[in-house]
């Protein structure tokens, strides 16, 4: 074991020619003492030269006093270059952890699968004092895809973020602003996806929205309303090409999941596989739950979800229901109107709410149709049901689902000379879009993602 030395205390070797320097200190301060001494003593102003040295000692020890009171706290000066003090070094740390407005990115991007690779695009995004909250990793077979919620200073454009990254080697970045529902991992997302998917079957296309992020979805039946084979189909696999999903939709035909603007990772393929796959499991569900609600003059109405086995319900109140009344909701022939509920109906394609007498008589119905990338409205009232509030209940709570559900918008499409609709949409109190073609009108409610919904205005035609 060998002998170690203290840093603080080391061995140090005496040397002859200090000892000797040391010694002839002493006998220097000796006589100049005896001197002193016998001044004092004999000479005619001695106790004048013992008070003069007492004050000048006093006035050298308060001088060093006050000045070590003075520097003893003060902080070190920084040298910058430009004469820089540590004062103006702290002005500048207090400025630089200053709040600052912040803003929320969604950001995708490639990256070479390399050691590395990631780390300096890490390293580049600090550098502009942004910040990584979640990181997901898509694997590929010739790069890695991954996808960041950043947290930026709000001066910081989606151009100089894409040029940030495109620094450091990174290539096909896509950004999109996120809000607060993005600050959910994604394990917890996915998640409470498919626990809304569990309890109803018409949230898989909302899911795989969610899911998904800004794409386009379209159900496609296996059988036409006419009852001819679409030959819509789907390996029970699926399949992915680039931009495009395609899935064997569970109760029959195709769902297609389009996003031109950035291709499907298989990650993001296999989560939709296994949301679909859990939607097949279930099989057909509807939540059962009922509002009682009085109209003005008195009568009890219930309103609840419906679905297929409403469709014989459905059909009878078309045939109470006057001509004008299904023109108006149907826009084309009456007597093709039947044929429309079967696809109304299905969960699939969106949700429908019924009203009921208290006999149980089906009085109208309200549905909220995934179109796409848009949510379509729309009513239909029996003739003598008209005019008591009933349309402009069912409007204001299909549009809560769609505030639910995140939609940006809905529109109802009817005729120009349908003025209960026109009311009824008013009277959300939301931003209103008309757009009139050929006797067609078709009235956009835009919702946001704060929307709220005011109540429905009594006496409409609806």
């Amino acid at each position: 074991m060998q002998a170690m030395t203290s840093g603080r205390h080391p061995h140090r070797r005496h040397h002859w020619r200090r000892d000797l320097v040391e010694l002839a200190a002493v006998f220097t301060a000796v006589a100049v003492a005896d001197g002193l001494a016998n001044l004092v003593a004999h000479g005619p102003k001695g106790p004048f030269l013992l008070i003069v040295s007492a004050v000048a000692m006093v006035a050298t020890a308060a001088f060093h006093t006050w000045w070590a009171r003075r520097h003893s706290h003060a902080p070190p000066a920084v040298d910058t270059g430009g004469g820089a003090t540590g004062a103006s070094s702290t002005d500048d740390t207090a400025a630089e952890n200053a709040p600052r407005e912040t803003a929320l990115w969604r950001m995708r991007t490639t990256v070479r699968d390399e050691p590395g690779s990631l780390a300096a695009l890490c390293t580049a995004l600090a550098g502009h004092r942004v910040d990584i909250l979640t990181l997901q990793t898509h694997p590929l077979a010739n790069g890695t895809v991954d996808e960041f919620l950043l947290r930026t200073p709000a001066e910081l454009s989606a151009a100089e973020l894409s040029r940030v990254v495109a620094a450091v080697g990174a290539r096909d970045t896509w950004t999109e602003r996120a809000d607060a529902h993005d600050l959910v991992d994604a394990p917890t997302r996915v998640l409470g996806l498919a626990t809304r998917t569990a309890l109803d079957a018409a949230e898989l296309p909302l899911a795989l929205r969610q899911l998904l992020g800004r794409c386009t979805i379209h159900s496609l039946p296996a059988v036409s309303l006419t009852g001819r084979p679409t030959g819509e189909t789907a390996p029970v696999e699926g399949v992915l090409e680039a931009t495009t999903m395609r899935l064997r939709d569970p109760s029959g035909g195709v769902i297609t999941i389009e996003r031109p603007y950035l291709p499907f990772t298989p990650t993001e393929f296999a989560r939709a596989r296994a949301l679909v796959e859990l939607d097949a499991r279930l099989g057909p569900r509807v939540p059962r739950g009922e509002h009682v609600l009085t109209l003005p003059e008195g009568n009890e109405i219930t309103v609840r979800r419906a679905d297929q086995n409403d469709i014989e319900a459905a059909k009878a109140m078309h045939e109470r229901c006057s001509d004008r009344t299904l023109s108006l909701r149907y826009h084309g022939p009456v007597g093709d109107a039947d044929r429309y509920l079967g696809h109304l109906l299905s969960p699939r394609y969106g949700r429908t709410l019924a009203v009921q007498t208290a006999s149980g008589r089906l009085v109208g119905l309200g549905h909220l149709l995934w179109d796409g990338d848009e949510t379509e409205v729309a009513l239909l009232i029996e003739d003598s049901w008209q005019r008591r509030g009933i349309g402009s209940e069912l409007l204001r709570r299909l549009v809560e689902l769609a505030v639910e559900a995140r939609c940006d918008s809905v529109y109802a499409v009817t005729q120009s000379s349908n003025t209960g609709m026109v009311a009824a949409m008013r009277g959300l109190g939301l931003p209103l879009d008309y757009q009139i073609e050929e006797g067609t009108l078709v009235v956009t409610a835009r919702l946001g993602r704060t929307a709220t919904v005011t109540p429905a205005a009594r006496g409409g035609q609806n």
